[in-house]
């Protein structure tokens, strides 16, 4: 038998901006929405894990119906606006409030 060859494998690790939507190549606006709707997404999910419902059931309560729940629980962030997101939460009991902070960059001027 002859000797295996030994191949050498590099990897190319480069630094996150802290924000992964941004990393995958979205704008800085997109990114920015999609964080809103996916920390909303997510503490929808925790929710309804939390009560221990059907999806049928939570379906009546969201008032959607239970294909758009399924949706929801797969993480589909690009089906549900922040305004639907919200409008869930409060149906949940949830009242949604923004915290507004500056961006690392500051402000940019032309």
């Amino acid at each position: 038998m002859g000797k295996k060859k030994r191949v050498e494998v590099r990897t190319r690790i480069t630094p996150s901006t802290g924000n992964v939507f941004r990393d995958l190549g979205f704008t800085a606006e997109e990114s920015a929405h999609l964080v809103v709707r996916s920390d909303l997404m997510i503490q929808l999910q925790k929710l309804i894990a939390s009560r221990r419902l059907t999806q049928v059931q939570i379906a009546k309560v969201l008032r959607v119906t239970q294909p758009r729940v399924s949706d929801l629980l797969r993480g589909r962030i690009d089906l549900f606006s922040t305004d639907t997101l919200v409008d869930m939460l409060a149906r949940l009991g949830i009242r949604v409030r923004f915290v507004l902070k500056p961006s690392r960059g500051g402000l940019k001027v032309a």
